[in-house]
């Protein structure tokens, strides 16, 4: 009951948090506003160019075929820069730190916003939504999924990388994600079994496939640092846990995240035999290539699927709620779009962030492939008919968490370092899961009372 009154109560202000910054920007329009007709002033940009830089990511490859229409609409060429996703950043911040950089419009990785933002890379989007020549008076702001906004965009809130107060507006969710749960409908129904509602359901079930299919039964990242740290987090969290308590002291020893460790060592010795060398693309094919009766991770699974709807395999992939452990919880994270602070030309780059995260584009790019970003979207009944799983990830992303992972600068350091690699040997040296975890506590400490988080010794 307790869990429950403080998952209610984390919500609740979670939920107020993103729409203080709502009030604050309705606030902002309302003292910009004349009795006159407003709305973008596209005329006054046509003929110039906005320059973005995204990453080879099916939600970006499915955006590349709206840019046409906004060109037509606008008058305003695109440029893009598409790079490898794992030299993305180096770029992006080699170019944001100039005086003048090549990018106007960058699309960046949740776990970034809060160093982008400290290293003052990012314009505040608030000023441009604030804009009469700008702003677009059907844009809804409210329409937006409120954790996926919280999660990507906002920074300067509650811990610094969430809402509340002294939070500011600096990205907005494009290319979104929570967890969801892909099962071979086939196989579960050949066995007489049921995808799993808890996580007691999901460790009995995993041996039990294992045995019945003598293939892998659920699929996951597992490669050293980020990749295995990630995979961890998606179960430490229903399981209860979190890596930082709200004073900064590590929490990832306590019983919670020995639980999800042990939850992610049962996964690898029943999955596919290639888990410990499993990156986020590796996993997906695996589950595509029937290696594995599950997969437990982001719903960008779904456009995946979707690409190839008419295949006997996709006919046989069921979907479900990320399993429930001492609560129901889910990741957010995935892809925003912010402006560059040095950009030549940031009034037409956010015309085209705007124009890309409207309404009828969110419909567009999901039609071509990408992912909702918007409640419309996943509540329009065209669409609910077209994408069946949107009414399931729509009830998933009640559950989802912004905090799910700590979005400070610091992280990266911890998570590819230290717990990246105390994860990964857990996993493939089957070494005890609290030991794992404690031997690299101190350095984990010591980079928070470096940082100014903590105080006390080293």
């Amino acid at each position: 009951m307790k869990n429950k009154m403080m998952m209610h109560r984390r919500k609740l202000l979670q939920v107020m948090g993103v729409y203080q910054s709502f009030s604050m920007l309705k606030s902002i329009r309302a003292n910009t506003l004349s009795p006159k007709a407003w709305g973008p002033d596209y005329a006054k940009y046509k003929g110039s160019k906005v320059v973005i830089s995204i990453p080879a990511h099916p939600h970006y490859f499915a955006m590349m075929k709206l840019l046409p229409f906004f060109t037509k609409e606008t008058g305003i060429r695109v440029e893009v820069e598409r790079m490898d996703s794992k030299n993305i950043k180096a770029k992006q911040v080699l170019e944001m730190g100039k005086a003048v950089g090549d990018f106007d419009l960058v699309s960046y990785v949740a776990m970034w916003k809060t160093e982008y933002v400290k290293k003052k890379l990012l314009h505040n989007l608030e000023p441009f939504f604030g804009d009469q020549s700008l702003m677009d008076p059907n844009y809804d702001l409210k329409d937006i999924v409120p954790i996926y906004l919280e999660n990507i965009g906002m920074v300067g809130g509650f811990k610094g990388y969430l809402g509340g107060k002294g939070s500011s507006l600096y990205g907005m969710p494009y290319g979104a994600e929570t967890s969801i749960l892909a099962y071979r409908r086939d196989i579960f129904d050949r066995f007489k079994l049921s995808p799993p509602k808890t996580y007691d359901e999901l460790k009995w079930i995993l041996p039990v496939i294992k045995d019945k299919t003598h293939q892998g039964s659920m699929t996951s990242r597992g490669l050293m640092g980020h990749q295995c740290v990630h995979a961890w987090l998606l179960h430490l969290s229903p399981l209860g846990g979190r890596v930082f308590d709200n004073q900064w002291e590590p929490a990832f020893t306590n019983q919670s995240a020995v639980d999800a460790l042990d939850t992610l060592k049962l996964i690898v010795e029943t999955g596919p035999k290639d888990i410990p060398y499993y990156d986020q693309g590796d996993m997906i094919a695996s589950f595509i290539k029937g290696q594995a009766s599950m997969y437990l991770d982001s719903s960008l699974i779904f456009s995946l699927i979707e690409k190839n709807a008419s295949s006997k395999f996709a006919q046989n992939v069921g979907y479900a709620l990320h399993p429930k452990g001492v609560v129901n919880s889910s990741e957010t994270g995935g892809l925003g779009l912010g402006i560059a602070q040095n950009s030549r030309n940031p009034e037409g780059a956010f015309l085209l962030l705007q124009w890309l995260t409207g309404k009828k584009q969110d419909q567009m790019v999901c039609q071509f492939g990408g992912v909702p970003t918007r409640l419309s979207t996943l509540s329009d009944p065209a669409m609910q008919r077209r994408f069946p799983q949107f009414k399931l990830l729509k009830e998933q992303l009640t559950f989802a968490n912004p905090d799910w992972r700590p979005i400070i600068a610091q992280w990266d350091q911890i998570n590819t370092e230290f717990l990246g690699k105390a994860i990964y040997t857990a996993i493939t040296k089957k070494e005890d899961s609290k030991e794992a975890l404690m031997s690299v506590m101190p350095n984990v400490r010591k980079i928070m009372v470096d940082g100014g988080y903590l105080q006390g010794s080293t």
